[in-house]
């Protein structure tokens, strides 16, 4: 049958039909909101390339956190900023690091959150990149014990779920390897299994400290013409021990969500990065754009997608605007 007794319109009509039959949804619990935590103690300074969110000392990322849980928000990812860098980042596999110390204090605050932790030397590192140099190159296997280290130290500290972003290769299998020899079998791994070489990163890198002093990444994150290149590595990270997989950038990555999603019988992830969020915001600002509206339609993308958990600084945002 065709028009007129064909006619979509009929379920467009009012709030509670359109609500009904609704496919995609989002709510707070799809959502992790970045931490960044610094040293010290009464610290909370606004980042200017990310407006509203925040350096925090680890009691005020304890407060945050109970912001977070109040709001539904399923839990927090936490990035450091050490009080000092060298060639190796060992300020991050310090069991008195400041993304350690973090972790424990919003345990202490907010049991029940999830704590999630990156874990990659490029905020500890004077040069700025993800693993050692020799030179001006990135040597992977000399990195995985560093990584497994930090990751060690998270779990300790009492991380739910350690998030590998560094892009190693065999990095998932190293770290699973450390926390089962440890005792730590129960501690989930969130890999950034996707994570591409992406101009979208710009004002997280401002925020985290953690731009290359030389060079760039696209040696080891991946090259944003490739979709069969992200399913080999999904896979790998699966075989390795991932419990969840990420892709990272979402917006301009959404056909990747959804062929991860299709292929993989784990958890996807999305990362809605910080230039995505930081255009959102400058545009807000200006009156271009409906903020609430274009934040609500970027997750519900990422969502339909096929991503099931987004992490994302419009989280609280999203959580007053749309619970």
């Amino acid at each position: 049958m065709a028009f007129p007794q064909q006619r979509p319109r009929r379920l467009r009509r009012g709030e509670r039909l359109r609500d009904l039959v609704r496919e995609t949804r989002v709510r707070p619990a799809n959502l992790i909101y970045p931490l960044f935590v610094v040293p010290g103690s009464g610290m909370r300074e606004e980042i200017a390339t990310l407006p509203g969110c925040f350096h925090l000392s680890p009691d005020r990322a304890a407060d945050e956190a109970r912001e977070v849980e109040a709001l539904g928000i399923a839990g927090v990812i936490l990035f450091g900023l050490p009080e000092s860098k060298d060639p190796e980042g060992s300020r991050g596999l310090a069991d008195d690091g400041v993304v350690q110390t973090a972790v424990r204090e919003i345990r202490r605050a907010c049991p029940d959150l999830l704590v999630v932790t990156d874990v990659c030397l490029c905020e500890y590192t004077s040069h700025g990149h993800c693993g050692v140099l020799e030179g001006h190159d990135v040597v992977n296997d000399a990195t995985l014990p560093l990584l497994s280290r930090m990751a060690l130290s998270h779990a300790r500290a009492g991380a739910h779920v350690v998030a590998p972003s560094d892009m190693m290769d065999g990095r998932v299998g190293a770290i699973r390897t450390a926390l089962d020899g440890a005792g730590f079998s129960e501690v989930a791994i969130l890999s950034y299994a996707a994570k591409y070489a992406s101009a979208f990163y710009g004002p997280f890198r401002v925020a985290a400290d953690s731009a290359p002093a030389v060079g760039d990444r696209r040696g080891y994150q991946m090259d944003p013409c490739n979709v069969r290149e992200a399913l080999r590595e999904v896979r790998l990270d699966v075989e390795e021990g991932a419990d969840i997989v990420m892709v990272k950038p979402a917006l301009p990555y959404l056909d990747v969500v959804r062929v991860v999603s299709d292929s993989c019988d784990v958890p996807v992830a999305a990362y809605n990065v910080s230039g995505e969020y930081a255009m959102v915001k400058a545009a807000a600002a200006r009156g271009w754009i409906d903020e609430e509206r274009v934040v609500g339609e970027t997750l519900t993308a990422i969502r339909r997608a096929g991503a099931s958990a987004i992490l994302t600084y419009h989280a609280k945002d999203f959580a007053r605007w749309f619970a």
